[in-house]
């Protein structure tokens, strides 16, 4: 299954690497990034395969939301189809 993870918050060094790590120690692939800093935001989308993972999709989105949280950012995760479905116009 994919999933998008995005990630949102003050710019900081080490951010990519602190979500990329718990994700790989999760097995969640990332299959594409795009990142960007506005001014002083941070913004992060990332695409990912969980399909590997022996975590449920539950359980890695209260693994992120507990970085996020630790980081003092705001990181979520959704199901591509769900994604795809509220981005349509």
């Amino acid at each position: 299954m994919r999933a998008i993870v995005t990630v949102i918050g003050p710019d900081r060094v080490g951010i990519i690497a602190e979500v990329c790590t718990l994700l790989a120690s999760l097995n969640v692939n990332i299959v594409d990034i795009s990142q960007t800093v506005m001014q002083e935001f941070f913004t992060m989308t990332m695409l990912t395969d969980i399909s590997a993972s022996s975590d449920t999709f539950d359980a890695i989105a209260a693994a992120l939301d507990k970085k996020g949280e630790e980081m003092g950012l705001s990181i979520r995760i959704q199901r591509e189809d769900i994604f795809d479905a509220m981005h349509k116009i």
